[in-house]
């Protein structure tokens, strides 16, 4: 869907920015429609592949999902991200008044492949073709932003990522930013105007 949309709308010199979620499914596009990326900025996120151990956090993260249905989004933003007011928590949980708006929250982690073999992992095999295309032949400018005090995707997992990011510039670096390191972006934003100009 994500690629009809591009061809739909005939998107160029797309910059692509994603965090989370976000490169899970984003890392997989570039290698689809090559032409049409210029730059990558990438944050707190991984790659799918299903061939490397999650970490301690993400699988602590999985089990506290399937185990609280109706966990408060807006304690978990206050807690990852400390720099947030109340009413900034609470627009993120604003999409999630009940736990019956919480389905797609609560099953995205167990939608991250384990293992290739996975019968319900078909991502998997996907994420390792783009693995090898951002390795072999990604030819446009990046940008990585680390939240260092993130325990889900932080240092490790990005740090696994920088790898194979073909000539991936040394990440910056966000000493107190957690898993939304957007929510710490003013360096991040600056830093990617000056990269990408």
């Amino acid at each position: 869907m994500l690629l009809s949309l591009m061809d739909r709308l005939d998107l160029q010199n797309i910059l692509l920015v994603c965090q989370d979620w976000g490169g899970l499914l984003g890392l997989t596009l570039p290698m689809s429609r090559p032409d049409r990326f210029c730059g990558l900025l990438v944050m707190n996120t991984t790659l799918g592949t299903g061939d490397a151990p999650l970490s301690d956090g993400f699988l602590a993260w999985r089990a506290f999902v399937r185990n609280r249905p109706d966990f408060d989004i807006a304690g978990l933003m206050k807690r990852s991200a400390p720099i947030l007011c109340t009413q900034e928590a609470a627009a993120y949980a604003a999409p999630f008044p009940d736990d019956r708006y919480r389905a797609g929250v609560r099953r995205f982690p167990d939608l991250v492949p384990d293992r290739p073999d996975a019968p319900d992992a078909p991502g998997a095999a996907l994420s390792r073709k783009a693995r090898t295309w951002w390795q072999n032949e990604w030819k446009g400018k990046s940008l990585m932003a680390v939240g260092m005090k993130d325990p889900v995707l932080g240092p490790p997992v990005m740090g696994d990522l920088h790898t194979i990011i073909r000539n991936c510039p040394p990440p910056i670096e966000g000493p107190e930013a957690g898993h939304f390191v957007q929510e710490w972006g003013q360096a991040i934003a600056e830093k990617a105007l000056k990269a990408f100009e």
